[in-house]
């Protein structure tokens, strides 16, 4: 069934701050003898060009069965590797990391984005198909990361510095590394395609839980909107968690983290050691509350598309501001100071303009889901 099959799972949070911050506490030996490679960016052309020395990291959550248990796959109630051979990719988020290394933003990217995928070798690798619009998780199928990754600069116009995937596994192994992560409805869930039961209130999920709640998205009828703001929510959590705990400073618990990250994850070929170590130290001060989360801009989240079906369309005019600042690395909430009027004597309040609607990892998560 597409529901059993087209699992969806949230590339953590951890993956682009915790992770990276966690790799400068350990010896290098620990770290280069358990990432596994994939090649990405080999014979990619044309690409977007860099206006700053921020960085921009797609992380791609894949549905592939391998390294789960058995007795994990009954509780998710999931195929095996055999009956979802092939991982599929339904969850894409863009992390973009600021110059300084002081700031981040995480943006989800909707699966059924309407997109134009650029000309590719077909599967079979018997004939070339032309450029042609279709969903933004069809150039993964399609085309795995090399084309997903060809088809996200396109639609941005900003430069892929790296690639990060994670697997059914990992999210799981990294959630139960921190002891749980904490996560607060408002209303009960019983999904019966996630298999998720949660009376309204704060629950600690382990890593099997976690899973069900960050793919669940037929219990409110908001669809994938819904789910993707439920997933913002427990990457702030996962955030809160891993810094509140003490993770960062505690060498066993770096260790049991990075292990359950690192067995799981493929990271791309340019990825190395030393860039990785560089970075964490870099980010080590980077707090919950300079990681801003949002959904590109949409202009209608209900379109359909004869021969493709049902797709989310990004606003234009907000779309393309938001890439712009993400290029040039500027803020993506803006302080206006009001002019006085000439008989005020007061100073003006500057005025919070959020016009992307993000949300800080350091928010209340129960305030997280409007």
């Amino acid at each position: 069934m597409k529901a059993t099959r087209a699992i969806r799972i949230i590339t953590s949070l951890s993956l682009g701050v915790v992770v990276l911050a966690s790799v400068s506490w350990l010896g290098l030996g620990h770290v280069s003898a358990k990432i596994a490679r994939i090649s990405v960016f080999a014979g990619l052309d044309n690409r977007p060009e860099k206006t700053s020395k921020a960085l921009n990291y797609l992380l791609v959550g894949s549905d592939t069965r391998e390294g789960l248990t058995k007795a994990q796959m009954k509780l998710l109630r999931v195929g095996s590797t055999a009956t979802a051979a092939g991982g599929r990719s339904d969850t894409m988020l863009l992390v973009h990391i600021s110059k300084a290394r002081d700031k981040a933003y995480l943006v989800s990217l909707p699966r059924d984005t309407l997109v134009t995928i650029p000309a590719h070798t077909s599967t079979d690798g018997k004939s070339q198909i032309p450029a042609r619009q279709n969903k933004l998780n069809a150039a993964f199928a399609f085309g795995g990361a090399p084309l997903l990754i060809q088809t996200v600069e396109g639609a941005t116009n900003l430069k892929i510095d790296h690639y990060i995937e994670i697997s059914f596994a990992g999210f799981a192994g990294i959630v139960d590394a921190l002891g749980g992560v904490d996560v607060c409805t408002k209303v009960d869930i019983d999904d019966p395609k996630s298999h998720l039961v949660l009376a309204a209130g704060t629950h600690t999920l382990g890593g099997i839980e976690a899973l069900k709640y960050v793919r669940t998205r037929d219990f409110d009828g908001r669809g994938d909107i819904g789910r993707m703001q439920r997933q913002q929510q427990f990457m702030s959590s996962v955030l809160k968690k891993a810094t509140s705990t003490g993770v960062l400073l505690n060498p066993i618990k770096i260790v049991n983290f990075m292990n359950a990250a690192l067995s799981t994850i493929k990271m791309d070929e340019n990825l190395n050691e030393s860039d990785l170590i560089n970075l964490a130290k870099q980010m080590r001060g980077l707090s919950s509350g300079n990681v801003r989360t949002l959904t590109v801009p949409l202009s209608n989240a209900n379109a359909n598309v004869p021969g493709i079906g049902s797709v989310v369309i990004w606003d234009e005019t907000l779309g393309t501001e938001l890439w712009t600042r993400i290029r040039d690395d500027s803020a993506l909430v803006d302080e206006v100071t009001p002019s006085p009027s000439a008989s005020s004597t007061t100073k003006a309040t500057p005025v919070i303009v959020d016009k992307f609607k993000t949300r800080t990892a350091a928010e209340n998560p129960c305030g997280a889901i409007k």
